[in-house]
């Protein structure tokens, strides 16, 4: 099987790589293959027993079982016991002789030796004896489980997992069971997304899963646990959540929790790349300050902790096609433009005697940013298509300030206050070109149009969440107050030079030289109120009241240049608008829940009033609408055993449309795209469910999850755009009923360990389907897309010297459309991939991470395929303090972005700047002194 997934690997580049590129990848996969198979040939055994209460007699459900090499104690394999008690170890090994142990809370933990003689063991009854406060105390310290169960926290036990010397917490989290962390170092657990990072309970660096996990080292954590991630009205009541993601908590080491750690990194390169980078942590107990900056030109975050990788642009950055998602923050070179960024931020945590706690961050943060792209679109008409290529270039300096606090008044064990504000200053001058042209289906040139744009812009942002949590008693009853607000003030300036030639019959061309004044501003408070009534034991019934208001004025004044006094002061009444919004809703609730060990159900309803108010006082008009609509919100888990449970949501909610929906005038940034505002808009009404279930089994280490979410929305605002002969398109809003999404999948996972190594896979297959409608000169279209994705992804480790991840992954995209004039669309997408890291010899790291992309259906002119591979050598210096880094990245020098972008009414090709080859020299720098006594300290 595992030749099979590497041979699904080696067919796509076969057929499209040269030859001369394609043997050596071939030989590489099948070297490969043939590690794997022969690292699994140990002897495989199978022991298997019960595990039972010694005075009572019954079962103990969720024991922790595992066995340890008897000559140096390493972690061999482990397992839980079921309801019945019953457990089944399976482990490959060449050990003759094991050690078993049972850990179970407030029970003596069990020790036995274990001959592996036959491939099947059966081991009579183990009953445990409870333990006395002084056993606990030293099983404790003798003992540690590598995995424990405490109702809804699995928590494992850092040192049970080996990992190379200097491994990071994202490398000892890989080796957890269930874990998965992919190439942007996005977490998941059983299939489930870790969306909280906390460190000793407390957010680190603003919940930055990255930030944590790859600059804490492995060997100053003591535990890992995850949980249901909760809010902190659930934490403070006991309420169960309703939330599917996951929080990790890492817990240091109480001999490690005093002291310092950080690192710091400087390199330069060829094509004047550089990056530089510095963080610093401080603990005392409670108490943690950090700090970190950083400056690049590599769009990297720069603060990656990551031996070989972290100068490679988030892990080397990628060829990247988008297929309509867009682009999204840094990509590392795979992304939109060449960014110059400068990051520089604080973060303080501290926990007084009085329980008041503290946490405060501040980030800088500036990005220079310049991009060109090319861009053909095919545009869809009832009776036809027409066809615009455009080139644009821009260039982006951004400044943003940002400030949060959150600050913890434990007024007793039954009071809670919690008030947490922030604050935002951005500030930005942006300029853009853009040349663009119309053809029709045979080529003639129907219009040209060039525009240049220029924008100073400031934006205020201040919020503040406030959360009054009083319980009563101790059956659950509670009454909460949660009240957030926030305020956004955001004024530009704005210059825009245009002109447009229309050609045909009637040739003419039209100029504009503009400024617009903006300023708009928007408040937003709502408020929450909750009571908590217990009914019987495990239920009770939820009373709730919901507030919300969003006021939004725009005020955008358009003046054009005045030849006569050289001057920005004709007022254009036309194309200003001042417009008022006012969005309020009332959401009185009623609702039954029920907490049990196993099933937890809750049903909410109520009625939604929403009244949206609109008035524009240039313009002179105002409309008013109100709305009544049923709210729901429902849940259902239930957990079926040990690693296996279902998850069931239904909700309704609404959407207002934004300002620049609803105001009234055209926008003429674009002589070729006109929008202008419908003041007559509903507000949106959307149906969400939501389904998963997700087995994970300790006995094979394997993990199936399958999944599916579906939202049904009326009343959806959505383009309604009507083309002139001269193929000018101006574009205003309207709502529409029955758009629908639609995404699932299913992915299986397994780990097969022989003593030091191990191979992990997964194979996944997804699916994503949406149904959309559009207008096109008055006539209303449907448009059905598809997009069907299998993967395969394998990691092989080979005692912490070479590690090796080979992953496929191919897209099937169709696109279907209610026009009979239109022809549907297919085109599909490959993404190979390669990872390896090498760990010997000693002192030497060695990096290459190759990825090949090809796409069909791509126009003519764009690049469909490209190897992309990225190469880095690090070696330990000064007794391990120091790393000398030498990188090349994108070596074949055939990095590009070229993306398809499909929607309802167009079909687009797309090309724009991105990084290209460079080699990087670099040098980092790591301290560490923990422990508060000069005997622990230890650099590393």
């Amino acid at each position: 099987m595992i030749i099979f997934y590497v041979c699904l690997c080696v067919e796509p580049i076969h057929h499209q790589l040269k030859s001369k590129m394609t043997k050596p990848f071939i030989v590489i996969l099948v070297l490969i293959a043939s590690i794997f198979t022969s690292s699994l040939c140990a002897q495989e055994f199978e022991i298997t027993g019960k595990i039972i209460d010694k005075t009572a007699k019954t079962p103990l459900e969720s024991a922790t079982v595992y066995i340890e090499s008897i000559k140096d104690s390493t972690l061999i394999t482990y397992t839980i016991s079921d309801r019945k008690g019953n457990y089944e170890l399976s482990t490959r090994t060449k050990l003759k002789e094991v050690n078993l142990f049972v850990t179970f809370n407030g029970f003596q933990t069990y020790k036995q030796k274990v001959t592996l003689d036959t491939s099947v063991i059966r081991l009579p009854d183990i009953g445990l004896e409870l333990a006395s406060n002084e056993l606990d105390a030293v099983q404790i310290v003798a003992i540690r489980a590598p995995i424990t169960v405490k109702k809804d926290t699995l928590e494992f036990n850092a040192d049970s997992f080996k990992t190379r010397p200097d491994a990071t917490v994202q490398d000892l989290i890989k080796q957890l069971p269930g874990v998965e962390v992919d190439s942007d170092g996005k977490i998941t657990v059983n299939g489930k997304e870790v969306n909280k990072i906390l460190v000793n309970g407390k957010p680190f660096f603003g919940n930055d899963p990255n930030i944590a996990t790859k600059n804490l080292t492995k060997d100053i954590v003591d535990k890992i646990q995850v949980m249901a991630t909760k809010s902190e009205s659930e934490e403070f009541t006991g309420k169960q959540g309703t939330s599917e993601e996951q929080t990790i908590n890492i817990e240091l080491k109480k001999d490690q929790n005093k002291g310092f750690f950080g690192r710091a990194t400087v390199s330069g390169g060829t094509d004047e790349r550089y990056a530089m980078s510095g963080i610093g942590n401080y603990f005392n107990e409670n108490q943690r300050i950090s700090v970190l900056a950083s400056k690049n030109n590599i769009n990297s975050s720069g603060f990656s902790y990551d031996e070989i990788y972290d100068m490679m642009g988030n892990s080397g950055g990628n060829v990247y096609f988008g297929d309509g998602q867009g682009f999204g923050g840094l990509r590392g070179g795979g992304g939109q433009g060449i960014t110059t960024s400068s990051n520089a931020g604080a973060s303080f945590v501290d926990e007084f005697k009085d329980k008041t706690e503290i946490l405060a961050d501040y980030f800088f943060s500036r990005s220079d940013s310049e991009n060109e792209s090319r861009v053909e679109r095919e545009n869809i008409l009832p009776d036809g298509s027409f066809f615009t290529n455009s080139t644009s270039t821009s260039m982006n300096v951004n400044d943003s300030h940002r400030a949060t606090s959150e600050l913890q008044f434990k007024i007793d064990s039954t009071f809670k206050i919690i008030v947490a504000p922030s604050f935002r200053y951005t500030e930005g001058e942006n300029f853009s070109s853009r040349n663009e042209e119309s053809l029709d289906d045979e080529g003639t040139l129907l219009n040209r149009g060039d525009s240049q744009n220029s924008t100073d812009s400031e934006r205020r942002n201040f919020a503040n969440n406030i959360d009054v949590i009083k319980k009563f008693g101790s059956k659950g009853s509670y009454i909460s107050l949660g009240i957030n607000n926030s305020f956004i003030n955001n004024v530009s300036d704005n210059f825009l030079n245009t002109t447009n030639e229309i050609f045909g019959t009637t040739p003419s061309t039209e100029t504009r030289d503009q400024l617009t004044d903006t300023e708009s501003k928007q408040n937003q408070i709502s408020a929450d109120i909750e009571y908590r009534i217990p009914l019987k034991e495990k239920l009770f019934l939820d009373l709730n009241y919901r507030f919300a208001n969003r006021r939004e004025r725009n005020d955008r004044r358009v003046f054009d240049f005045d030849n006569t006094t050289n001057q920005y002061d004709a007022f254009n009444q036309t194309l200003s608008s001042d417009l008022k919004v006012n969005f309020q809703t009332h959401t009185p609730k009623i609702g039954i829940n029920y907490e049990g060990e196993k099933l937890y159900l809750s049903f909410n309803t109520g009625l939604l009033f929403s009244e949206l108010k609109n008035e524009e006082l240039i313009q002179n008009t105002s409309v008013t609408s109100s709305f009544s609509d049923i709210s729901i919100n429902s849940y259902m888990r239930y957990s079926i055993k040990q690693g296996m449970s279902v998850y069931v949501n239904y909700n309704t909610n609404t959407q207002s449309p934004s300002a620049q929906q609803l105001q009234p005038v055209a926008n003429v940034s674009n002589p070729l795209n006109i929008v202008v505002g419908n003041p007559n808009l509903n507000r949106e009404f959307n149906q969400s469910m939501y389904l998963n279930f997700n087995n994970y089994d300790f006995k094979s280490k394997s993990g199936f999850f399958a999944w599916f979410s579906a939202t049904l929305t009326n009343d959806k605002i959505v383009p309604f755009s009507t083309t002139d002969e001269n193929r000018i398109r101006t574009t205003t809003y309207t709502n529409v009923d029955g758009v629908f999404r639609g995404n699932g999948g299913v992915s299986y996972s397994k780990t097969i360990k022989r003593d030091s190594s191990s191979v992990r896979f997964r194979v996944g297959l997804y699916n994503n389907y949406t149904k959309e409608f559009n207008f096109s000169n008055s006539v209303k279209f449907s448009t059905k897309q598809n997009r069907l994705t299998p993967s395969v992804r394998m990691t092989y480790n080979y005692r912490e010297l070479l590690e090796i991840e080979p992953r496929y992954s191919m897209s099937f995209n169709t696109i279907q459309y209610s026009l009979e004039n239109l022809e549907n669309e297919t085109f599909q997408n490959h993404n190979v991939g390669l990872k390896t890291t090498t760990f010997w010899p000693k002192k030497i790291v060695f990096g290459n991470d190759l990825r090949y992309t090809y796409r069909t259906n791509v126009a003519p002119g764009f690049e469909r395929s490209a190897l992309f591979w990225n190469m880095s050598l690090g070696i330990k210096i000064l007794n391990d303090k120091g790393t000398i880094k030498l990188t090349a990245y994108d070596l074949l020098d055939q990095n590009i972005n070229t993306r398809r972008s499909v929607t309802a009414d167009y079909i687009q090709d797309s090309q724009s700047t991105v990084l290209q080859r460079y080699f990087m020299l670099g040098f980092t720098y790591k301290l560490s002194k923990v422990g508060g006594k000069k005997s622990n300290i230890e650099y590393f």
